[in-house]
């Protein structure tokens, strides 16, 4: 066996055992090794990744600290909300990555132009520009918002910082714009990329007359705030509302990118890489049973095959039958049923069969 596939063998053993330290040190020799043939450009993006990804997986915080690990810093380090204590940002060690998604080209494109200019920053930089830094996700929940912006911080080798907006938002006057500054001048600290998901919560227009004063003050703030960032990290808000959005906010943004419903070869597609796992038996068409998922979400069509694959193993089958995939999928038009007026109406039709 060659010295790479024995290092190999005691890192896959390490693994297996849940042995950090040999893990590590497995790893280490098949560095030296690489750098050894003079392949520096792979034994240095090894070492970085060793470095960023280390953390005691016995640790109750698990993925949580390693994202700590990822910006260098402990818990006692970020940002809270003065009146409860709460912590603002949750921070995510990124595991999606950009080719594990069903995107359409448009989207994939903008995501993919985005991953480019930040890992290419200092070009820009010295030629007297920017690289994107502000990024708006839109469209229907479900559809890919925020794994994306997972996949890109996974992209660029950076945590994912989450802003939870259920601590930022307080009762307290004046304490909401208080936590937003706190959350900017931590994304200022160090780079990551920062999520503000469904951020309409506090960027809705300022001339809704339900909103009261504070709102309004709120938003201005975060407008300003927004502005004047000029830190290295990529801020990413993500809505399900975009039709809230106070309009001032739009041209805030270097990129705008719109997640839209999957169309049936899309839907199929999410099916075949759900049920692969599995298998399905003959005669099923998926691009026929996507023709009739027109106007689910992503997250729709990936739990109709979940559902699919689960009734399946626990009935001790090897394949997923068209009963099961006919009972997964009534289920989900069940549950739409209840949100989405008209489908009930469908059901009773006879339009959709039980």
């Amino acid at each position: 066996m060659s010295t790479a596939g024995a290092l190999v063998r005691k890192l896959l053993q390490a693994h297996a055992k849940g042995d950090a330290a040999a893990f590590k040190a497995a790893a280490e020799a098949y560095i030296a090794e690489e750098r050894r043939k003079n392949h520096h450009i792979l034994a240095n993006d090894l070492e970085r990744a060793l470095l960023n990804g280390s953390y005691d997986q016995r640790s109750p915080l698990g993925p949580g600290l390693r994202g700590l690990n990822l910006l260098g810093v402990t818990e006692h380090d970020l940002p809270r909300d003065a009146e409860r204590g709460a912590l603002l940002l949750e921070i995510i060690a990124p595991h999606r990555t950009l080719d594990t998604l069903v995107l359409n080209l448009e989207v994939r494109e903008g995501l993919e132009r985005i991953v480019i200019e930040q890992g290419r920053a200092d070009v820009l930089r010295s030629y007297g520009l920017r690289p994107i830094g502000k990024a708006l996700f839109c469209g229907p929940p479900g559809c890919g918002k925020t794994v994306a912006a997972e996949a890109v911080a996974q992209a660029l080798d950076l945590p994912l910082v989450l802003v939870r907006f259920d601590a930022v938002v307080s009762s307290y006057l004046g304490e909401t714009a208080a936590n937003l500054r706190k959350v900017f001048t931590f994304a200022a600290s160090r780079q990551m990329v920062m999520l503000f998901d469904e951020f309409d919560a506090i960027g809705k227009q300022r001339t809704a007359s339900e909103e009261h004063g504070e709102l309004k003050r709120v938003v201005n703030a975060f407008l300003q705030m927004l502005d004047g960032f000029r830190g290295e990290s990529l801020l990413i808000a993500a809505t399900n509302h975009q039709g809230l959005l106070d309009p001032a906010l739009w041209r805030r943004f270097d990129e705008v990118i719109f997640f839209d419903r999957p169309d049936a070869e899309a839907s199929a597609e999410i099916l075949r890489r759900v049920l692969h796992q599995v298998g399905l038996a003959p005669g099923i068409v998926l691009i026929e049973r996507a023709r009739e998922l027109i106007g689910a979400s992503h997250a729709d069509v990936e739990r109709i095959g979940l559902d699919a694959v689960k009734q399946t193993v626990l009935n001790h089958r090897t394949q997923i039958t068209a009963a099961a995939l006919d009972e997964a999928t009534r289920r989900y038009f069940m549950r739409r049923a209840l949100t989405v007026p008209g489908v009930t109406s469908m059901m009773e039709d006879g339009r959709m069969e039980s």
